[in-house]
């Protein structure tokens, strides 16, 4: 199937892109497809959509202050942000500023601080941090929540707790597991009380989330490298839950790549693996997400899963009904489609 980034594009009238959290963060709206059916449901309503023995797998990362802003030497505006951390004192990050960034430069941020340019690498700037502390230690002091680009207020107070899941426990992650903001403690509670277990993996989202396909034939698209991590307990409650007739199922899409990339076996890697259609899915039985961006690849995995022409209605229906896109915005809960025989 020779597939175009263009077969995943759509119009979103810009006032549906959440700009602001719900007030409660179980009380937005979840659009469920099952095959060819649609529902509309509050996510509150999850519990009553999912059934005793099933596994609810999240991705635990933390959201890092990553973004940094300053001046170079030469006085021009700059705006720093981290892609992944590599050492105590050392980090990737795109660095946006007028001119590149000479190796061996310093980079003067606000509030006295300074990283040295040490080279390229790809895409991205290997920086130097200063002694004084571990490189978390300076970001929480220096740096701000990384919004997406999308989000056009300056970080506020309540975006430090609300662009974070409550589960969040492993910190190194530059953009939100959104599908998890919908999880708060009264509703992971009744989840319990329902019979659904929980797990975990960490796999920290990087700024290459954001960025656009570039190669207009899918196949000739190379996605960014990110590192996972499947602790053994949650490859052995995986095996529990299949051997019980429990659906697994995917809160993020950072999950799915997580649970399809190890298959959920235990261990830790490095995955650049391109979800597209016509995948082969092995781990993950149901999915709950965000509503996608345009021609991204996140939209082209929820499309693998769901079917191309399912999703496609589903996202035009929720245009209709107005629900709220993005990374503050509603969620689905998409059932796997069984592979034609």
């Amino acid at each position: 199937m020779d597939l175009s980034i263009d077969d995943f594009d759509y119009e979103l009238p810009p006032e549906l892109i959440a700009q602001h959290p719900s007030e409660v963060r179980s009380g937005s709206r979840l659009l469920g497809l099952r095959g060819e059916t649609l529902s509309d449901h509050r996510f509150s309503d999850l519990p009553q959509l999912l059934s005793p023995g099933d596994l609810l797998v999240f991705n635990d990362t933390r959201v890092i202050k990553a973004r940094l802003f300053g001046k170079k030497e030469t006085g021009g505006r700059i705006e720093v942000l981290i892609e992944r951390l590599m050492s105590e004192r050392e980090a990737l990050a795109q660095v946006h500023a007028g001119r590149a960034a000479k190796p061996g430069s310093t980079l003067e941020l606000d509030g006295g601080l300074e990283l040295r340019v040490l080279g390229r690498e790809g895409e991205f700037y290997r920086l130097r941090f200063p002694e004084g502390g571990p490189i978390l230690e300076l970001l929480e002091r220096h740096g701000s929540v990384p919004l997406p680009p999308y989000i056009t207020h300056a970080p506020q107070s309540h975006d430090e707790s609300r662009y974070q899941t409550v589960y969040a426990r492993s910190p190194g992650a530059v953009a939100a597991p959104t599908a998890g903001l919908h999880f708060d403690e009264p509703l992971l509670a009744a989840l319990a009380r329902r019979g659904v277990e929980f797990a975990y993996v960490t796999l920290h989202v990087g700024a290459g989330t954001f960025q656009p396909v570039r190669a207009n034939n899918l196949a000739e698209h190379r996605m960014h490298a990110e590192r996972y991590e499947i602790p053994p307990q949650t490859a052995a409650a995986v095996r529990s839950a299949r051997a019980r007739g429990g659906k697994i199922v995917a809160v993020g899409t950072t999950t799915v790549r997580s649970l399809e990339a190890s298959r959920a076996t235990a261990g830790s890697a490095e995955t650049d693996l391109f979800i597209k259609p016509g995948f082969d899915f092995r781990a993950v039985d149901r999915l709950i997400t965000n509503f996608h961006l345009p021609k991204s690849t996140l939209l082209v995995l929820v499309s693998a899963f769901a079917g191309i022409e399912p999703v496609r209605r589903a996202y035009r229906h929720a245009i209709e009904r107005r629900y709220r896109f993005y990374s503050y915005g509603d969620a689905m809960l998409l059932d796997r489609i069984r592979p034609a025989r």
